[in-house]
């Protein structure tokens, strides 16, 4: 195999009593690896095991790691930790993992950050006895729709993971249950998932170690465990999902909101939407670039091939007048009130140009009744994060101090507010811009990115935008 001083791919194979196995897996398993022509290394993580496949292993030229904690679980966490390859990939010693199809898996990985071999998806099969197929299948479907996972094939130990999504995840399942729980905090973070269609044939020799009734128990722990994370507003992909939420109110509301401010900013030429999120708002904008404090958010959007950058409400990194239009929806109750917040508004928009301004109306009756019982039936929610309070008389008179026209408004369900303001034209009394935050916002970075996610530090002190759900 090609050598290097970084490796390109790890193979993690947990192992128990599987010397019959591993004696036909691991050459096998070279062969396939020199053909991928990357530089590689094998390492089996053996737990416990009394008839000899670790010195198999080693003899064979695995490295071998011997494990200290107990479980599938604890085989996999010390493998991920011991492993040297930018890429890592996990399959069953037992041969009901082909060794071949990791050449499928190799070549899908510039596709996503975790690639699935899925037993199923269209044209995956699985050669199993009827009834571990059949709980197999009932378990992976209640678990997907129960947590809103778009994969078919939580179960599967065949995978390819991209080695820094493992290094931020802190997956504690002890058993084969940290499969689906590595899915469900990759999705929250943000990282790329897709399947791609495998054959599963029965294990080659010995029985399993899996025990499906056991699992299914363990499976359904860890959904009780997993679902208020999955279900947080800090999980990256919260605020697409509510936009096709079953919950019709949490639907209606989206759906609404994104009427209004797509409607308000259609044709308002080059926009900036602050506090995009994983909005569907966002996706809906032409020539738009997406601002967001949270990197699993923009993480989640790369996959819609829009431009993206990382920074903070009170310190834009882009040049003055650089947009014609900026979207800011449910961002500034999250934040403390700051002078700085009108002042880029007005920096970053061009002579004439429009801010369409979202924020809850807490002069309303609706919002007074809605947020407390938002409190109740989501504790840990946005009610809790919404620190500065505003009414449109108190919001409009805010933005008319800054040289801003209100020249329309809209409310979801008589809650939420949208005001569209115009900046005043070139020649009119211009808006109070203090020097030093000019200063700050104007220093070392002052262009926009038009690719990937540039990752720009808010300013000290700056609050922690976020899109709501």
């Amino acid at each position: 195999m090609p050598t290097s001083s970084t490796l390109d791919l790890t193979v993690v194979i947990p192992v128990l009593n599987e010397r019959e196995n591993v004696a036909a897996l691991l050459p096998r398993l070279d062969v396939v690896l020199e053909q991928l022509e990357c530089a590689s290394e094998v390492l089996v993580v053996d737990g416990g095991s009394h008839d000899g496949t670790a010195e198999l292993a080693r003899s064979l030229g695995a490295r071998v790691l011997l494990q200290k904690t107990p479980g599938y679980g604890g085989a996999l966490r010390e493998g991920f930790a011991a492993a040297g390859g930018e890429y890592i990939i996990t399959l069953d010693a037992d041969l009901s993992h082909d060794p071949d199809f990791i050449a499928k898996l190799w070549r899908a990985r510039s596709r996503a950050d975790v690639v699935i071999a899925s037993r199923y998806v269209k044209a995956g099969v699985a050669y199993m006895p009827l009834h571990r197929k059949l709980l197999s299948r009932v378990l992976n479907r209640f678990f997907a729709i129960g947590l809103g996972l778009p994969v078919r094939d939580l179960s599967s130990g065949f995978r390819l993971y991209r080695a820094s999504l493992l290094a931020e995840l802190d997956a504690r399942g002890r058993n084969f249950d940290v499969l689906e729980e590595i899915l469900v905090k990759a999705y929250a973070a943000g990282w790329h998932v897709v399947e791609i269609p495998f054959t599963y044939y029965p294990r080659d020799h010995g029985s399993s170690h899996a025990r499906i009734f056991r699992f299914g128990l363990a499976l359904l722990r860890a959904f009780a465990r997993l679902w208020p994370l999955r279900n947080s507003v800090d999980s990256a992909d919260y605020d697409e999902r509510a936009f096709y939420s079953k919950i019709p109110l949490q639907r209606y509301w989206q759906r609404r909101r994104h009427r209004i401010i797509t409607n308000l900013a259609r044709g308002g030429g080059r926009t900036l939407d602050i506090g995009c999120g994983s909005s569907v708002i966002l996706q809906s904008l032409n020539n738009a670039v997406g601002l967001d404090v949270q990197q699993n958010k923009l993480r989640y959007m790369r996959r819609y091939d829009v431009p993206l950058v990382r920074a903070s409400l009170t310190a834009l990194p882009f040049g003055d007048a650089t947009f014609d239009c900026v979207v800011c929806s449910q961002v500034i109750e999250h934040v403390p009130e700051d002078p700085a917040i009108f002042t880029e508004f007005v920096r970053v928009l061009r002579p004439g140009g429009l801010l369409v301004l979202g924020t809850p109306d807490y002069a309303t009756i609706g919002w007074r009744v809605i947020e407390p019982l938002y409190g109740f039936f989501a504790p840990g929610g946005y009610k809790d994060e919404h620190i500065t309070h505003y009414t449109k008389a108190s919001l409009t008179a805010r933005a008319q101090s800054y040289g801003f026209e209100l020249i329309d408004h809209a409310y979801v369900l008589r809650s939420e507010l949208v005001l569209a303001l115009r900046k005043p034209p070139r020649g009119d009394a211009p808006a109070r811009r203090p020097a030093a935050r000019r200063q700050l916002a104007d220093g070392a970075v002052n262009h926009a990115p038009v690719t990937g996610v540039a990752s720009t530090a808010p300013a000290a002190g700056a609050g922690v935008e976020r899109s709501s759900g």
